[in-house]
């Protein structure tokens, strides 16, 4: 597949992009490579090939929850940069 500068630069202006014209050159090249690349792929036989979400075998790694010991109130709000004696205090959000 072909690509042009012309297809760059629409691109570009699509994704806000601004391009000098060495850039929009380099890019119209790789690409054109890259898409080459789709195409060889696109060629492979893969009827018998089973759809995969990962390259690689994916385990869950996460620890199991444990129910345990609450930190103290005082420990909990000590980063806080504003607070009062019980809460984290924040900006409002929606109102007053």
């Amino acid at each position: 597949m072909s690509l042009s500068q012309a297809d760059v630069e629409q691109v570009s202006l699509l994704a806000r992009l601004q391009l000098s014209p060495a850039e929009v050159e380099t890019m119209t090249r790789q690409l054109g490579q890259i898409l080459d690349y789709v195409e060889q792929l696109a060629e492979l036989d893969t009827r018998d090939v089973q759809p995969m979400a990962h390259a690689v075998e994916f385990y869950n790694v996460l620890v199991p929850d444990r129910q345990g010991e609450s930190l103290p109130r005082e420990q909990a709000l000590a980063n806080a940069s504003s607070r009062d004696d019980q809460c984290y205090r924040v900006p409002a959000v929606l109102g007053d």
